[in-house]
């Protein structure tokens, strides 16, 4: 598949976890958080520790991510239910899918009123209306596979126990928040007009008049340089968004207890070096192996997706690397990082990887898969002249006498390699492969399945 290369290297950034770039490099800090490092006191407030302070932090930054993309989003235009359709490639937010058309917006409800998607009949390809609170948590998706009765047709989301009369025809989802944000999907597939016109059938409208919210003050920040203790100072309005998972009380309270803490001015400095020096490096360690995931033959998947339960380190990690998250129900990632000697991937070498008859990419997808080539440090797609993105079933693949299927990385096409099978990386960077596998066939083979291992040729 090819796409624009101005749709993509300017806008389609393709973030550091799911895509691959979590980097053992801290995010930078400022010239004053430098300074305020090197002050550190060495004094310590028994009732907050260092560890506290991290896991605080790392917690908060999981929200403050979502409500930066939310600023962000109303600054590009976005307005409470109304459904933006983007094109192919287009939209800002990190690691989108580039199989698929998005359509997006920030949906309000409230006690006197609901809004309505209307899903038209799509048939031979993926999609999903996809919702999502504010934590980055999936409340819902709608297609065939979760309400096979009724795939298409009028879907009321409602708040639960909103008293609010709808159409007999309307499908009521309750959900336990009052403002949500909608992605819906549309598999591109062979036939992209097809595709987008049937994105342009989703449609959104309110019910009535819901209350609408004010944007959240949070900080503002740029994703290589990420806030420090003044990421505690928006504490009260990032709690204000109701986190659904059980347990998070403990956790929050840390976070207000630091939040009151740092209104001293030697408690903010060290909470500020805590965060420079601790936080960053625990947050960078987990980023390896994306929290407690699993790696094997260089490749690594998530232990939770989509829907994280107790485990927040997760979450804020993909909220950080690959925002609005499906659960596993919807897809399955593997991040290539490394190849089978353990080394970093680098641009300038040839890589392949063979997928065994028996083991075929299309064998684990019930829909599409794919794979594509991520810059480690500006986590964008890997530029280059034939402006060639991603390797998928439109691909036009070729496979071995055996039935095999061999996909190769490289500067330069090999020698043996048909192009099709072919994805350039221009040399001189690290980078990363992602593996998508949209409709898992098996979620129990999903569960144990593992890639090939990436085959350095040169």
């Amino acid at each position: 598949m090819r796409l624009k290369r101005q749709c993509l290297t300017g806008s389609a950034v393709a973030a550091s976890l799911l895509l691959g770039a979590c980097q053992s490099q801290l995010p930078a800090s400022g010239a004053s958080g430098d300074s305020a490092v090197a002050d550190v006191p060495t004094a310590r407030t028994a009732s907050i520790s260092d560890q506290d302070i991290s896991d605080a932090y790392i917690y908060l930054l999981g929200r403050l991510l979502v409500a930066r993309q939310q600023q962000l989003d109303f600054r590009d235009g976005m307005t409470w239910n109304q459904l933006v359709h983007r094109k192919p490639g287009e939209v800002l937010w990190p690691n989108p899918n580039l199989d698929v058309a998005y359509s997006e917006a920030w949906m309000a409800v409230d006690e006197t009123s609901c809004s309505i998607v209307t899903v038209p009949a799509i048939k031979g390809r993926y999609y999903t209306v996809h919702v999502l609170n504010g934590w980055g948590e999936t409340l819902a998706n709608i297609n065939e596979r979760t309400y096979p009765d009724q795939p298409a047709g009028d879907f009321a989301f409602c708040l639960k126990g909103a008293n609010v009369s709808l159409p007999a025809n309307v499908r009521r989802v309750d959900l336990p928040a009052r403002y949500t944000r909608i992605l819906a999907r549309v598999e591109l597939g062979a036939d992209w007009k097809q595709a987008e016109a049937l994105q342009h059938r989703v449609t959104l409208r309110a019910t009535g008049t819901p209350r609408l919210p004010q944007l959240p003050k949070t900080p503002m920040f740029e994703l290589r340089q990420l806030p420090g203790v003044e990421a505690f100072e928006a504490a009260g309005e990032a709690l204000a968004e109701p986190d659904l998972n059980p347990g998070m009380a403990p956790m929050q309270a840390k976070v207000r207890a630091i939040a009151d803490a740092i209104r001293d001015p030697a408690e903010r400095t060290r909470v500020d070096g805590v965060i420079r020096q601790r936080a960053f490096a625990d947050f960078a360690r987990a980023s390896r192996t994306i929290g407690p995931g699993t790696t094997r033959n260089g490749w690594t998947r998530a232990a939770v997706s989509g829907a994280y339960g107790s485990d927040y380190l997760t979450r804020t990690l993909f909220n950080y690397g690959g925002i609005w998250v499906n659960t596993f129900d919807e897809a399955n990632y593997y991040r290539g990082a490394a190849d089978s000697t353990g080394a970093m991937l680098d641009s300038s070498q040839t890589y392949t990887v063979t997928f065994p008859r028996d083991r075929l990419p299309a064998g684990e997808a019930r829909y599409f898969w794919s794979v594509l080539a991520v810059d480690s440090k500006t986590f964008r797609v890997l530029p280059n002249p034939m402006n060639r993105f991603i390797l998928n079933n439109q691909s036009g693949l070729q496979y071995g006498k055996d039935g095999s299927l061999t996909l190769y990385f490289g500067p330069q096409k090999p020698a043996q390699a048909p192009e099709s099978n072919w994805l350039p990386t221009p040399a001189g960077q690290q980078y990363r492969l992602m593996l998508r596998f949209y409709g898992p066939k098996d979620q129990e083979r999903a569960r144990n399945y593992t890639p090939p291992p990436i085959l350095k040729v040169s």
